[in-house]
């Protein structure tokens, strides 16, 4: 075993770990969303009123991953779908008004979920991760662009 690189196995330990660990804290704080939700949320506090297609690309998330989690969060009256008055064509995704009051809590919970995952590291170690792990998203968005 000498010698294996098990960066992509670390990597989805940490996801499925973290995941945990925000879903409690975000219960907690009686926000009753996924992490994977939360992500569509939270490109939506960042830039509402967005077509899907704009929030598949922030979010990296598949056609068919993003469909079911949009649905899921409209049912739970998170979100809603709203015809955009520029082009009848497109659907823009939209915070519900109890989502948009929920910022400031999830925003603690990022925050104490940021202070865990540096712990101990300095600023320019974080620096040096945080461009790691861009350059390796950078490399598997642009495989899958090839894919097409």
């Amino acid at each position: 075993m000498t010698g294996m690189r098990e960066g992509g196995f670390l990597i989805t330990k940490i996801h499925h770990l973290s995941g945990r660990i925000f879903s409690r804290r975000l219960r907690e704080l009686e926000i009753e969303i996924s992490p994977g939700q939360g992500r569509v949320i939270f490109s939506l506090w960042q830039e509402d009123g967005i077509s899907i297609n704009e929030l598949g690309k922030r979010t990296q998330l598949g056609k068919s991953t993003l469909t079911e989690v949009l649905d899921r969060l409209e049912e739970s009256g998170h979100l809603r779908r709203i015809p955009s008055e520029k082009d009848g064509r497109k659907t823009l995704i939209e915070l519900t008004d109890k989502t948009k009051r929920s910022y400031k809590k999830y925003e603690q919970a990022s925050q104490a979920m940021l202070d865990l995952f540096y712990r101990g590291l300095t600023d320019s170690e974080i620096d040096d991760f945080e461009d790691l792990l861009r350059r390796v998203l950078s490399n598997l968005v642009d495989y899958e662009s090839k894919l097409g």
